[in-house]
């Protein structure tokens, strides 16, 4: 039984034109997951899910697979991400690979290193759950109970009428899906037409690991924490 990343990325982005080739230090920006998947030493294969040739290629220069061209009903802003993690199943199987887990990793997570795919494949062994999903913390700021909505002009709590909870010590902890840089399912869940399924178990990531490029500013802001990261790791190693 192998455990199986597919990176998803296809050609098309409105945000960001060719966004998974976008460059980021130098870099393009589907290189940082590939290099991630790479050096996780939980993952027994890579591959990279595409209707781009280009990307298949650089894929296949940076050293994984991209052994087959996503059809293009599956690669348009629609697509639904199940439907892209079931197409790579149904050919892995078809291969006649038997796969205990498929490891989603969106190449829209730049910071997501080689230790965090471990620990949550580690998480999903250990607990066994039907999947793992990546999450942050959502600022206090942002807390459900802090959130507000503009009804005629004025501000109303979002939750509707209730104790006003100020202190961020008070607030209730929440958390989002950040990407999600991880997503760790098993093929059963997934034939269920589920990405998560019943025991779905949170793996928390840092806020400044969470990085998701969505638009052109999130570029610079993940070649700012990168820079700022290599700079405080060379610190340390001198």
């Amino acid at each position: 039984m192998s455990i199986v990343a597919i990176i998803p990325a296809r050609g098309g982005s409105k945000g960001i034109p060719r966004k998974n080739l976008a460059q980021i230090a130098g870099r393009p920006l589907i290189a940082y997951t590939i290099e991630a998947a790479r050096k996780a030493t939980s993952l027994d294969r890579v591959l990279v899910s595409t209707d781009d040739g280009e990307i298949a290629n650089a894929a296949r220069n940076l050293g994984v697979e991209a052994p087959f061209l996503r059809p293009p009903a599956l690669a348009d802003d629609t697509a639904p991400m199940m439907a892209v993690l079931e197409h790579a199943l149904t050919w892995l199987e078809s291969q006649g690979a038997a796969v205990e887990a498929l490891v989603l990793l969106q190449p829209t997570s730049p910071l997501r290193r080689a230790e965090h795919i471990d620990e949550a494949v580690a998480l999903f062994r250990l607990s066994s759950a039907t999947s793992v999903v990546s999450v942050v913390e959502v600022p206090h700021q942002f807390n459900p109970v802090s959130v507000m909505s503009i009804s005629n002009g004025l501000l109303q709590p979002f939750l509707g009428q209730g104790e006003l909870i100020t202190r961020r010590q008070d607030k209730p902890r929440v958390f989002a899906r950040n990407g999600p840089a991880v997503l760790v399912c098993h093929p059963v869940t997934l034939k269920r037409g589920d990405l998560y399924g019943p025991c779905c178990v949170p793996y928390v990531m840092s806020e400044h690991d969470s990085i998701d490029i969505d638009e052109p500013d999130d570029l610079c802001a993940a070649e700012i924490a990168m820079l700022a990261a290599n700079e405080l790791r060379s610190g340390h190693a001198s």
